[in-house]
């Protein structure tokens, strides 16, 4: 194969020069590769095509959206109607009173804007020493600034030099360990909490029962503002619009992304509730906000999102993700009997994750992208994640499409293990 110029994300370019896996075609739940092999897209391609590929409606809203005015930027007082459209839209379905809705590029600035606007937050309200902002072990934020310096994963954190200060991470699954955390800085000095309903990234970790319910109120009772990462659980992942409803829990911020176009063109955002940004929203003249991206409610990418959230609504496809997780994990956990894998976890919202035994993770570190690899060729595309597999299949998936899913990772771990015995 020809070698490339093109410098892949998360990718060890030594090993992928030359050897690029080229998709050409999508259409519903499967894509195709330039050899003509038709793969069931098990894993939405990164976390976001929840209404499967090739929707038209879609096609034909940015096309239109193009000839009028493909945009113009917002800074200032400038709007379009498609950015004006989909913000009210996105107000009305947040769990929060009359949310404000900031646009970005993607979750990774998403994050950024939040992590900035806690700050501001709390030094325009008279408490500039609440700079800290805590997340968890195992979370993933992005990688820009904030996102890496908050993220629990090392591996993402590791090689860059100093990261943002005033950051920490708590046990992932003790909201007590976030309580001692803002007890040992102090709660005057804790800016925000950033949460992710079910771990993504970091290999699909749900909550235990009352995690959420519980951070939410210690978040409450000391003041500390509580964001929801719901880059990857948005919009029917979860079975809601964000993922927190589930959980009862009305957070001071949300980051989204991802799902709210489907990955069709780039967009994320941040709803801010109405009394974060009262300060800001009040009394004109008074505070100048200097943050912002070029594309932000570009008119183009936000009539893609409203014509993508017309399918959602129109197919009510926001209930699937809790409707098809029991059939998800129906198909993962017989995995677990399987010789070569360490845990399988799910069952929260439609996503899922097959992890490898750590011995054989120790003994070669590429085993991950091996199983990845090796259900690959049974016609399966899932989410490499170092240690196994992750899937989040689009939303509009069968469950007889999900047991193909099932079946595919059991015979690449069938694979795997042929493989090992040979050695």
């Amino acid at each position: 194969m020809t070698d490339t110029k093109l410098w892949h994300p998360f990718a060890d370019m030594a090993a992928v020069r030359g050897d690029e896996f080229v998709l050409v075609r999508g259409e519903g739940v499967y894509v195709w590769d330039d050899a003509g092999n038709r793969y069931l897209d098990g894993c939405a391609s990164l976390w976001y095509c929840n209404v499967g590929h090739g929707r038209e409606e879609i096609a034909e809203a940015a096309a239109k959206q193009l000839r009028t005015l493909e945009t113009w930027s917002i800074f200032g007082d400038v709007a379009n109607p498609p950015a004006l459209e989909l913000a009210a839209k996105l107000s009305s379905v947040a769990p929060m009173d009359d949310a404000k809705v900031f646009f970005t590029t993607g979750g990774g600035d998403a994050i950024d804007t939040a992590a900035k606007f806690a700050r501001l937050y709390w030094q325009t309200t008279g408490q500039p020493e609440r700079l800290h902002v805590i997340a968890r072990t195992n979370g993933y934020h992005g990688t820009m600034a904030f996102g890496t310096s908050i993220g629990g994963m090392p591996a993402v954190r590791q090689g860059w030099g100093p990261l943002v200060p005033e950051t920490s991470q708590v046990q992932w699954d003790s909201p007590q360990a976030l309580r001692d955390e803002i007890e040992r800085l102090g709660a005057e000095r804790v800016a925000a909490f950033f949460c992710e309903p079910v771990m993504g990234a970091g290999g699909v970790f749900p909550p235990p029962a009352g995690y959420i319910e519980e951070v939410a109120a210690i978040c409450a009772e000391t003041g500390v503002l509580l964001v929801i990462d719901a880059v990857i659980t948005g919009f029917g992942r979860l079975g809601g619009w964000i993922g927190c409803e589930r959980f009862g829990v009305r957070p001071d911020m949300v980051t989204f992304a991802k799902g709210v176009t489907s990955g069709y063109l780039p967009l994320g955002g941040v709803l801010v509730s109405g009394r974060v940004a009262e300060p800001f929203w009040s009394e004109p003249g008074k505070i100048m906000v200097r943050h912002g991206q070029t594309y932000s409610g570009h008119a183009t990418v936000c009539a893609a999102a409203l014509a993508n959230i017309g399918i959602i609504e129109r197919e009510n496809l926001i209930p699937r993700g809790q409707e098809l997780e029991a059939d998800l994990w129906n198909a993962l956990a017989p995995l677990r009997d399987h010789p070569l894998v360490g845990d399988v976890r799910g069952g929260t919202g439609l996503m899922g994750a097959v992890q490898l035994r750590d011995d054989i993770l120790e003994a070669d570190q590429g085993a991950g992208t091996k199983l990845y690899k090796a259900v690959r060729s049974h016609g399966v595309l899932t989410r490499a994640h170092g240690v196994g597999v992750a899937l989040s299949p689009p939303l509009t998936v069968t469950v007889d499409q999900i047991r193909e899913i099932g079946e595919a990772i059991r015979a690449g771990l069938d694979d795997l293990a042929a493989v090992s015995e040979a050695a």
